[in-house]
């Protein structure tokens, strides 16, 4: 790359600059918190497991009478669907336009809505199981999708259903462009964000996660792929198929989520405990791909991922990581020792402030309980010093959609392949090597 143009814009507004924390409560009055609501998720969750329970017995206790009244049914009969799914919309109510992405736990189409001529996505999960229902997965994603309004997140709109009992899609909000493609158009034209661009984005970005993370969600996936942009700017976080909601404090869940790149290290070096800042390191990852166009940290194996993160941020120790040496994947690792500020030498200073570093860094951090909230990040100075952020309506958006191409099926139902190659193999393993049990 020979030369680099700047976008300029002359001047524009930033909506969250301002924003205080309140100051941090006493121990005391923190754990006792936390004991509330930890109690209060476990009343709701009983509820909720209840309420399934009851709905499951409802359902069968009215299959079974039927049966009696009905003994003799024809054996090719298409099997009733979930009782969840009984008064969805067929998926023939929409016209199939072409396929956009496809991924681990579905593959995403665009469609007319016929009765309201509206372009939405419809995403089609995997497949049901047909003793159980959903998939984990699935039922998450359905969840997360229907619980979640934000302007920054993509809107799940309902349910439809296919012919066969396993064709279930999400009929969602479409949204035409993908920030990795995006980056992509502007590394090809020798063009580079702005401040303010990178600001816009990044503020939009954070707010998303600030609710995601107030709603006891953690996305597990953040990376340029699942963040779109709309016409007019505004940014939208999507694909949640590896979202879950999470308890205080954190549990035992499997490490084996998030893309590589944008992988925090406590994942990586498999520590069966995590929480909201695992979302945090991603975002951090992104702020430095939005200001280089390059991923930061672009690891071909886990271990490979681990040596560029320490040879830019310096090799980590218990002293700034409590409880580092003691991780699993410690145990049979020696890394080289290299020392911090790496990350400057990466991101020049024309390209990022100081206050813009120490952002970075801040979401960098090597332990989880010191690295950057979503709230905290919002309220940092970056957004406050000159070139504020620009409104989302000034973004420019001019490429042509990601999902332009054309997909061999002519409707949704004729696509009869296998959709689903499921990489993260963690996530269908309750044990590890050291038998530690996770909670996907």
């Amino acid at each position: 790359m020979n030369s680099k143009n700047v976008i300029e814009v002359s001047d524009g507004v930033q909506d969250n600059a301002g924003r205080s924390l309140s100051q941090t409560p006493p121990k005391a009055l923190l754990r006792k918190n936390q004991q509330w609501m930890s109690g209060l998720k476990k009343t709701l969750m009983d509820r909720y497991k209840d309420d399934m329970r009851k709905e499951k017995k409802i359902y069968n206790d009215k299959k079974l009478k039927k049966n009696k009244e009905e003994p003799t049914q024809s054996t090719d009969a298409v099997p009733p669907f979930h009782p969840a799914l009984k008064d969805s919309r067929n998926v023939k109510e929409f016209q199939y336009l072409n396929k956009i992405d496809e991924g681990a736990y579905g593959v995403v189409y665009r469609a007319r809505d016929k009765s309201t001529d509206e372009i939405v996505a419809l995403k089609r999960l995997k497949a049901l199981n047909e003793k159980e229902g959903f998939s984990i997965a699935a039922q998450r994603e359905l969840r997360t999708l229907l619980k979640i309004q934000h302007p920054n997140i993509v809107a799940g709109r309902e349910i439809a259903v296919g012919s066969r009992r396993n064709h279930v899609y999400v009929v969602m909000e479409y949204v035409p462009h993908q920030l990795r493609t995006f980056l992509e158009t502007m590394r090809q034209n020798h063009l580079m964000f702005s401040p303010e661009h990178i600001k816009c984005l990044m503020i939009q970005l954070l707010t998303a996660t600030q609710h995601l993370h107030d709603n006891y969600i953690i996305h597990r996936d953040l990376k340029t792929n699942n963040i779109l942009l709309a016409q007019n700017g505004v940014l939208k976080v999507a694909d949640f198929g590896l979202a879950r909601e999470f308890e205080c404090p954190p549990q035992q869940y499997t490490p084996g989520v998030v893309t590589r790149w944008y992988r925090a290290p406590e994942l990586l070096l498999l520590s069966p405990q995590y929480s909201t800042p695992i979302d945090m390191w991603s975002i951090g990852c992104i702020l430095g791909e939005l200001i280089n166009l390059w991923p930061l940290f672009p690891g071909t194996s886990e271990l490979d991922q681990l040596n560029r993160i320490f040879l830019d941020l310096g090799t980590p120790s218990d002293s700034i990581w409590p409880g580092y040496s003691a991780l699993p994947a410690m145990r049979n690792i020696i890394f080289d020792d290299y020392p911090p500020g790496g990350l400057r030498k990466k991101i020049s200073c024309k390209d990022l402030s100081e206050i813009g570093l120490s952002l970075l860094e801040g979401l960098l951090t090597y332990d989880p309980a010191r690295r950057l909230t979503a709230a905290a990040a919002l309220d940092h100075e970056y957004f406050k010093e000159l070139p504020l952020a620009i409104e989302p309506a000034r973004f420019p958006i001019a490429m042509e959609s990601v999902d332009s191409g054309q997909y061999s099926a002519t409707e949704l139902e004729e696509d009869r392949g296998s959709h689903y190659s499921t990489t993260l193999s963690a996530l269908d393993n309750d044990v590890l090597n050291n038998r530690i049990e996770y909670v996907d």
